[in-house]
């Protein structure tokens, strides 16, 4: 941003007065006490400064509010450009069934499974039986690995997939899960897509 000549302005927590970007920045703003809820996660707070001090754009760094379509809806609604996807993108990538639907319509190859909604176990269980062991569970609104089971044999699936939608619905307040052929020695190579307004 110096590099371009765009001045900058942080904004931080009690626990983070001493951090490089608080430093480095042309501002810097106390938003709240050291936990999050209380500082990073407060968007209200994060808008306000930034109107406060003349902001244009607001760039929700890595976590926190980077990801939630609400905040970078209230950007926009206060007349701020949220350096990041639209709300609307993050909705439908936000689920890990609704992401895999769009990429079905789109004709993108997938691995094979079902994330569909119906959730019943014994219809899961089927599927599961109809794409062939070892196969994986995950938890639709899941991340981190938390909300996954690798189900060896159809009859450990009943039990795995309750395990499973446990950890989902402690985790992300959603048990809604899909199930995919399990591969073994996958190898991947991951893209970062981005794009600007234009």
């Amino acid at each position: 941003a110096r590099r371009m000549g765009i001045r900058t302005v942080a904004v931080y927590s009690e626990a983070d007065a001493g951090s490089k970007h608080v430093a480095v920045c042309d501002e810097a703003v106390l938003i709240g006490p050291a936990p999050a809820k209380e500082s990073y996660l407060r968007g209200e707070k994060i808008i306000e400064v930034a109107l406060a001090t003349g902001a244009q754009a607001i760039h929700p760094g890595y976590g926190f509010l980077s990801e939630n379509a609400e905040f970078a809806e209230a950007c926009e609604k206060a007349g701020l450009v949220f350096i990041g996807p639209p709300g609307s993108s993050m909705r439908a990538m936000g689920s890990k069934s609704a992401a895999k639907q769009l990429m079905e319509a789109a004709r993108v190859p997938l691995v094979p499974g079902y994330h569909g909604d119906n959730q019943d176990p014994d219809f899961l269980r089927d599927q599961a039986d109809r794409i062939g062991y070892p196969v994986l569970l995950k938890a639709s609104a899941g991340g981190g690995g938390k909300g996954m089971r690798v189900v060896e044999r159809s009859e450990d699936f009943v039990a795995a997939l309750a395990s499973c939608k446990r950890e989902a619905i402690s985790s992300f307040g959603d048990d809604k899960v899909l199930v995919e052929k399990y591969l073994i020695r996958p190898r991947h190579i991951e893209i970062q897509v981005f794009a600007d307004k234009l």
